[in-house]
C-alpha cells in the first residue's frame, strides 16, 4: 500500500510466505484496493500469485468504473444546482482524489457538498425533490443525506464534529474564513468547474472529520489517512503551519495531530519533511502504534469498548470528550437548542 501511495518501488523478500487472501480482505476493508493494486506493479523483487492479482485488478477496474460515474454524475449535479442559484464546495472524496497520482484507482464513498446558511436552505428544499429517500436531518451539524439516483449525497451546513464546543466552535470559525475571505482552489472536471476550499481550510476538515470518527462514528480507516496525507503532500508549499498550528492549539487537537503524524510517517510511509509539526519524541511513536493497532483490529466497532481503548491512547481528552462520544451533547449544542 505505500508503495502505491507513493509510487515507489517495493521489494517483499523480506517477509517471506505472505498471504494474499488476508492482504486482499485487509485492503477491502481499510478501502485501499486500488493502492495496493497499484503498489504490486511496484513489487520488483518476486513474483506475485496470479490468483490475486487478477482479483485486485478486477476490483480496482470496478472502482475505476465507480469513479467514473460518479464524476459524471456529480458534474450534472452541480450544474443542476448552479442552475437554481445554489453555489457549493465539494469537500473530501473526489476532491480529495485528485490529489493521488491515481484518482481513478480511490475508493470513492459518498458526494458531500459543503454551503453557506442560505445555499443550505436552498439546496435541501431542491435536493430533496429529486431524491428517492432521505435521513433525518442533524440539526445541530446542519448535514442531511439523501439518494438521487444511485447516489448518495450529502449537504452539509457545518464541519462540526459534535466532540466538544472547544473543537466545534474553532471550526465555525475556520468555515467563516472559507465564505468570508478563504481563497478557494478549482477542480476541472470534464467540463464543469468544481470549487473545493483552500488547502488550509481542506487539511483541517479533513483532519477533524477522521479525528471524529476516531473517536466515535465507526472508528477511523486507513484510506481516510491516506487522503490527508495525500492532501498534505500536493499543497506541502502552501500549507500555512503557524496557522494550523493556531488552529489545532484552540481546538485542543494538537496531540492528535501530532499521534496521526506519527503514523503517517511511521507505518504510511509520509515523507517527514511533508508532514507539518511532526515530532520525533518517542512518546508520539508510541501513540502512534497505539493507533495503528486500533485501526487494524478489524470487526464490528464497539462504542463502549472502542472507547475504552481510545482513553488508553488520549486518556485526558476522551474525558473531554465523554458527553459528545456517549451521549451526543456538548454545551454549544445545549446553547443553540435553548434559544431556539
Amino acid at each position: 500500500m505505500r508503495a502505491g501511495l507513493w509510487e515507489q518501488e517495493c521489494r517483499l523478500t523480506r517477509f517471506g510466505n505472505i498471504n494474499y487472501a488476508k492482504i486482499q480482505s485487509l485492503a477491502q476493508e481499510q478501502s485501499v484496493v486500488g493502492l495496493v493494486t497499484a503498489g504490486l506493479e511496484h513489487v520488483v523483487d518476486i513474483k506475485i500469485q496470479q490468483e490475486y492479482l487478477l482479483l485486485l485488478i478486477g476490483e480496482t477496474l470496478q472502482i475505476e468504473q465507480r469513479n467514473k460515474a460518479m464524476n459524471s454524475f456529480l458534474s450534472v449535479l452541480i450544474k443542476k444546482m448552479r442552475g437554481e442559484g445554489i453555489s457549493s464546495l465539494l469537500v473530501k472524496g473526489q476532491g480529495v482524489a485528485q490529489c493521488y497520482e491515481r484518482p481513478q484507482w480511490r475508493a470513492s464513498g459518498d458526494v458531500d457538498l459543503l454551503l453557506s446558511e442560505d445555499n443550505y436552505l436552498r439546496a435541501k428544499d431542491y435536493l430533496l425533490s429529486l431524491s428517492s429517500s432521505n435521513k433525518p436531518e442533524r440539526k445541530y451539524s446542519k448535514e442531511l443525506g439523501m439518494s438521487i439516483g444511485s447516489w448518495y449525497v450529502e449537504i452539509h451546513g457545518t464541519q462540526r464534529t459534535g466532540l466538544s464546543t472547544r473543537v466545534d466552535k474553532v471550526i465555525d470559525n475556520v468555515l467563516t474564513d472559507v465564505f468570508r475571505e478563504d481563497k478557494l482552489r478549482s477542480w476541472q472536471n470534464g467540463d464543469t468547474q468544481i470549487f473545493l476550499s483552500s488547502p488550509d481550510s481542506d487539511v483541517f476538515f479533513v483532519f477533524t472529520h477522521f479525528i471524529k470518527h476516531f473517536y466515535k462514528e465507526g472508528g477511523v480507516s486507513i484510506r481516510q489517512l491516506c487522503d490527508w496525507c495525500r492532501l498534505l503532500w500536493t499543497f506541502k508549499e502552501k500549507i500555512n503551519i503557524e496557522l494550523l498550528e493556531n488552529r489545532l492549539n484552540r481546538a485542543g487537537l494538537l496531540g492528535e495531530w501530532k499521534g496521526f503524524a506519527s503514523v503517517a510517517v511511521e507505518y504510511l510511509g509520509m515523507p517527514c519533511e511533508a508532514m507539518p509539526l511532526y515530532s520525533l519524541e518517542r512518546k508520539w511513536k508510541t501513540k502512534a502504534q497505539k493507533i495503528i493497532t486500533f485501526i487494524l483490529k478489524g470487526g464490528e466497532w464497539k462504542k463502549v469498548k472502542d472507547t475504552i481503548t481510545v482513553a488508553k491512547i488520549y486518556p485526558c481528552n476522551i474525558i473531554r470528550f465523554l458527553p459528545g462520544i456517549l451521549f451526543g451533547v456538548n454545551w454549544l449544542k445545549i446553547k443553540e437548542r435553548l434559544i431556539k
